[in-house]
């Protein structure tokens, strides 16, 4: 199913990043000094397109005027098409600040067309701009509807009808003849497509009959896609200097929205982000302010990051005022292959326990979570030491299998309590056996260690206890040195089995 959808900002050739344009405020965006676009207030007080500056300050003395920038809007048009890239790889731009996105194919990982359509408003509404968003078997005719605001075609028989009803000098070749069309009663595409061709195209030119044409599916339509750069660094200024961390936050996830777009774009994962807070410049210039998040799993997901960034803006104190972010992705890798299991993971799979344990550190600090990391030693109190989760997981899954590679297989196979005392407890001796609440039963055949010669020789031979509860207990004996036969062997208890 061939389907596409159009995307129309009607603010975008605003200055969307002024802090004045608002519904509170009589704004207006001036191009050759005649007015381009205005806010609701500045239209309720008589502002009209196509007027003066000087008849819009008559009316508005107090109106906010702002010049035209079109390398803001074409760098935010840009910023657009990025963040849609997670959605399809088939984004291109359209004229008058429009997008067209080919969507045929990722209709049955999205959940459908309806569902689509509602992540990409959501992905918009976190960007801070609005859309008038249209479907359609052609990108011609996806690009008509969004502009005219005509809504959802999902076939040929449903785009003829909309556009039918469509203004005849809403295609950009047809405006410079809209007097002549309005003169001899053609006002709609419906009535412009009746008229006889050869006519029409003498009067008009052949861009109007072609644009006609692949509105209506009659001719192939042929585009440049965008193409995502090889690395990613996004920037955004903000409206007025912030001095609260957390009011940060739909910034930096209106720059995360675009490094997803561009992790997808590119089948990559991100396992550490950096963004730098911005400060003043000039004379009391500071250096920015570094949030350096390194994940446990890579993602690709900004639904995630968000939420750490949220606990570690919320934690943060500004030392200075904000005044711009910059987001940088310095470490990516190859997106992991979804998983091949028919049922989910009870307690949820790998990547959700990371993503919890990523919050955590968020939220705690990396010195307040830790991993086991094995060390290659047979002595249990050392055979482990704790590291931060944060950097550990590929120093610790690589340390352990070289940890595996170096004990023998008969050591991997032997059972090992859940719960290892931080200090063995030496037991009471009653009737030549340990007691420890009861007598205890020795339930395995002995494990013999011996190891540290090089710093604290330890000589111990470790069995599987049973006391008459009923509870398995890792007990060790030492190994009697010398030949004094007098000394009887010490029992300590080391671990606790669930």
């Amino acid at each position: 199913m061939r389907l596409w959808i159009g995307l129309y900002l009607p603010r975008l050739p605003l200055d969307v990043f002024s802090p004045h344009w608002s519904a509170e405020a009589a704004s207006v965006v001036l191009e050759s000094e005649r007015v381009l676009a205005a806010s609701a207030l500045a239209l309720e007080g008589g502002a009209r397109v196509g007027m003066r500056r000087g008849g819009v300050l008559m009316l508005l003395p107090d109106a906010r005027l702002h010049e035209r920038a079109p390398a803001r809007e074409a760098a935010a048009l840009q910023a657009v098409a990025m963040a849609l890239l997670q959605y399809t790889p088939q984004v291109t731009l359209a004229e008058e600040a429009t997008l067209l996105m080919d969507v045929g194919a990722s209709l049955r990982l999205f959940g459908g067309v309806r569902a689509l359509c509602r992540r990409i408003r959501a992905s918009l509404r976190a960007l801070g701009y609005a859309v008038q968003l249209s479907c359609a078997p052609t990108a011609r005719g996806a690009w008509l509807l969004a502009r005219g605001g005509a809504g959802h075609a999902l076939g040929m028989v449903s785009l003829k009808r909309r556009l039918d009803r469509l203004p005849a000098a809403l295609p950009l070749p047809a405006r410079p003849f809209a007097t002549w069309l309005e003169g001899i009663g053609c006002l709609s595409l419906g009535q412009l497509r009746r008229l006889p061709r050869p006519g029409l195209q003498r009067r008009c030119g052949g861009d109007l009959l072609a644009v006609l044409d692949a509105a209506y599916g009659m001719t192939a339509e042929l585009f440049d896609w965008i193409a995502a750069p090889t690395t990613f660094q996004a920037r955004l200024e903000l409206f007025d200097r912030v001095e609260q961390a957390d009011a940060l936050l739909a910034g930096a996830h209106s720059l995360l929205l675009q490094m997803t777009g561009w992790l997808c774009a590119h089948q990559l994962a991100v396992g550490r982000i950096v963004l730098l807070l911005e400060h003043e410049r000039g004379r009391v210039a500071r250096a920015p302010t570094v949030l350096d998040i390194i994940l446990a799993e890579p993602t690709w997901r900004d639904e995630h990051l968000v939420r750490l960034l949220r606990e570690r803006l919320g934690s943060l104190t500004l030392e200075a005022h904000v005044i711009g972010l910059v987001l940088d992705a310095p470490e990516v890798q190859a997106m992991a292959m979804p998983s091949e299991s028919l049922f989910p993971e009870p307690g949820g799979n790998e990547q959700d326990q990371w993503r919890m344990l990523e919050l955590l550190v968020a939220r705690l600090g990396p010195e307040n979570v830790l991993q086991a990391a094995p060390r290659a030693d047979y002595r249990p109190e050392l055979a482990n030491r704790w590291v931060p989760v944060q950097q550990a997981r590929g120093k610790a899954q690589q340390a352990a299998q070289q940890a595996q590679m170096q004990l023998p297989p008969d050591v991997l196979s032997l059972p090992r309590p859940a719960w290892l005392l931080a200090k063995p407890v030496a037991l009471l001796m009653r009737d030549h056996r340990p007691f420890y609440g009861s007598p205890l039963r020795m339930a395995s055949t002995p494990e013999r260690i011996e190891a540290g010669w090089w710093s604290q020789s330890q000589t111990r031979d470790y069995f599987i206890a049973q006391g008459q509860d009923h509870a398995h207990y890792w007990v060790y004996r030492e190994r009697i040195a010398g030949t004094d036969g007098d000394r009887a062997p010490r029992w300590f208890l080391h671990g606790l089995f669930g």
